[in-house]
């Protein structure tokens, strides 16, 4: 990295803040350098601040789950419920592209009483649900639940995590926000987004 970013030390009046600054000189060296190395693109992406947050619990996931197993010798009963939670974030927005993957092992031979529709990988032994979105617009508000019965072979099944991705433009559930001081520089363009990392929830 050839610039580096200071900060005000921790005795600032406003605890709800922090004032950062870059060092254009090493910032200038580093884009033209980029610039020498891809002499076509029109802009270059460069990390200038990565930062870490504490979730507050349940209270601060967008996408609360709640599930449910129930695992006979010869069937296996799996309830997702989920619910939307725009208050998790700065500004309510949809999630985006959600997906349900959960693996089910008992030797599934067929599926029943799957809603809504869902893809099952036999190679794997594992379900996937796909959502477009869920947001407040959702039918319900953004509430739902996902079904299905597997009959098996080899059972009882034993719970497994289920593991969600989505992604979310427009909002972050941080709450941190960014303004320059000063009138030499301005912002063109600010973006923001979040995505599902490791999402998980357990029965």
């Amino acid at each position: 990295m050839h610039f580096q970013i200071s900060y005000s030390d921790t005795t600032q009046p406003n605890p709800n803040s922090k004032e950062f600054w870059v060092n254009m000189p090493n910032l200038m060296t580093h884009l033209k350098k980029v610039a020498e190395q891809k002499p076509q693109a029109t802009y270059y992406n460069v990390d200038m601040l990565k930062y870490q947050v504490l979730p507050k619990g349940l209270q601060s996931t967008p996408l609360n789950l709640a599930v449910s197993w129930r695992c006979e010798p010869t069937s296996t009963d799996l309830r997702i419920d989920y619910k939307y939670n725009g208050a998790a974030m700065t500004t309510p927005v949809a999630l985006n592209n959600v997906q349900f993957l959960i693996p089910v092992d008992g030797g599934v031979s067929k599926l029943q009483a799957v809603l809504p529709p869902a893809a099952w990988n036999a190679e794997q032994q594992r379900i996937l649900w796909k959502i477009p979105d869920i947001s407040q617009k959702s039918e319900n508000g953004g509430v739902g639940s996902l079904l299905a019965r597997f009959q098996l072979t080899e059972g009882p099944s034993k719970a497994a995590p289920v593991a969600v991705q989505f992604t979310s433009e427009g909002s972050t559930l941080s709450g941190c926000d960014i303004e320059l001081v000063g009138l030499g520089y301005r912002f063109s363009l600010v973006k923001k987004r979040f995505a599902a990392g490791k999402y998980m929830a357990d029965n």
